[in-house]
């Protein structure tokens, strides 16, 4: 029986949509979420820095995701698995055990979506050939950007609207929205598992076990830890993003605290305008414009403006803990000059991991080193919740500030090839 061949336009934008919402979701929707349902920073940034654990340690689990199934099975029921979790946190919200319930299914959420990003990477490299394979990466980056817009703009905005029609029930209102959620996923699931092609490559690893995937992987945690430099580039996975770490989450309660506790006091419309939309298109333009420059004369030369486009933005937030300027358009015009200036530094942050990761088992050394990206939000965001309540948001500010000197200090003792990054030109 001859096999449809599916357009990749029919599948890519899509795929990459279902990736990022899960993951907006946990890490930031919950925090809107949350603080509506009255709970404090301290809880707050401590239980859902956890939620980070998942893609902490997804080197762990993916090489085993080839021995069972197909990366396409993988998918398909990731997305499902996906849906179901968007309607237990739906259910569970007007629950007396709402905190629990929540959590729980959060983490379902979590777990799911780390797994679904192994499967959907990988079957984005079967799936296509090398030519669209290039092609589609910059729609795959788009469309995760978009789910990220739609997740924490429009339905965080969608929260806010229903909260104003049902008289300002927030348990009500927030059940309905992630109810309308589940009911995208289960569509984004039944189009995934209509449409994604069924390529010749995706079977299940033949002629390997566990025992020899935990070989390979013991293998590749030696070889990682032998590399040169190899202590100044964990720290520098570690520490380089502290300050955003500390602030990440912190910033998004700042804005949405009301004005008695020090915050700005956005309605969930306005925090999906400012963080959801403004923010998001701000750390997109400034990784567009990063990846270009970076790409013209190599990380080196970019290095130092990228250190301090990521961390002296950070300054806003002190700006408007001082000032609490109620003005809507000063609080977008900070917002995107921070995720602007946020979104330029990463770009150096990235590129230095595909730099430490070449050589003969780049592709695992790169997962090791997402897993320390990730840590490097975990650990900082497990306590800048307590550490915010126990100083208030001014002084909390200011210590992410001084905390841009561990940026500074792990870069400095970076050493770079002057070629890498560089687009290679042809004699």
């Amino acid at each position: 029986m001859k096999q449809k061949i599916t357009s990749p336009w029919g599948w890519v934008p899509s795929l990459y949509f279902a990736e990022g919402l899960p993951y907006v979701a946990v890490m930031t929707i919950s925090l809107v979420l949350y603080k509506q349902l009255g709970l404090s920073n301290t809880d707050i940034t401590f239980y859902t820095s956890w939620l980070y654990l998942p893609w902490v340690i997804k080197p762990l689990w993916s090489p085993f995701i080839d021995l069972i199934k197909t990366k396409r099975w993988w998918i398909v029921t990731m997305e499902l698995l996906i849906g179901a979790a968007f309607g237990g946190v739906a259910f569970t919200i007007p629950t007396s055990f709402w905190l629990q319930g929540t959590l729980f299914f959060f983490w379902v959420m979590a777990f799911a979506s780390a797994t679904h990003d192994i499967a959907a990477d990988g079957f984005y490299m079967l799936g296509l050939d090398e030519h669209n394979q290039a092609w589609f990466v910059g729609i795959r980056s788009t469309f995760y950007r978009l789910a990220t817009i739609f997740g924490q703009g429009i339905l965080v905005m969608i929260a806010g609207n229903l909260q104003v029609l049902y008289r300002n029930s927030i348990s009500y209102s927030w059940s309905l929205m992630f109810y309308g959620v589940t009911g995208l996923f289960i569509a984004l699931w039944l189009w995934h598992h209509y449409v994604l092609p069924r390529p010749s490559e995706d079977v299940p690893r033949k002629g390997v076990n566990a025992h020899t995937i935990w070989v390979e992987f013991v293998n590749t945690i030696k070889t990682f830890f032998k590399k040169e430099q190899v202590l100044v580039g964990i720290l520098f996975m570690l520490l380089y993003r502290m300050p955003e770490g500390l602030l990440a989450k912190v910033s998004a309660l700042f804005l949405i605290d009301a004005s008695h506790n020090g915050g700005m006091g956005l309605s969930p419309q306005e925090y999906g305008l400012v963080q959801g939309t403004v923010g998001v298109i701000g750390l997109t333009l400034g990784g567009i414009l990063g990846g270009l420059c970076a790409g013209k004369d190599g990380l080196k030369k970019w290095l130092w403006p990228m250190v301090c486009a990521i961390t002296l933005p950070d300054i806003v937030y002190v700006y408007l803990s001082y000032a609490l300027n109620s003005s809507l358009a000063v609080i977008n015009v900070c917002v995107f000059i921070e995720q602007f200036g946020y979104g330029f530094g990463f770009t150096a942050y990235m590129l230095y991991l595909i730099y430490y990761s070449r050589g003969e088992f780049k592709t695992s050394h790169y997962a090791l080193c997402t897993a320390f990206m990730a840590l490097s939000m975990m650990i900082p965001g497990l306590f800048a919740g307590a550490l915010q309540e126990a100083v208030g948001y001014r002084a909390f500010f200011i210590i992410v500030m001084i905390c841009c000197a561990v940026t500074f200090l792990v870069t400095s003792f970076l050493k770079i090839d002057s070629e890498f990054g560089k687009k290679e030109t042809k004699s």
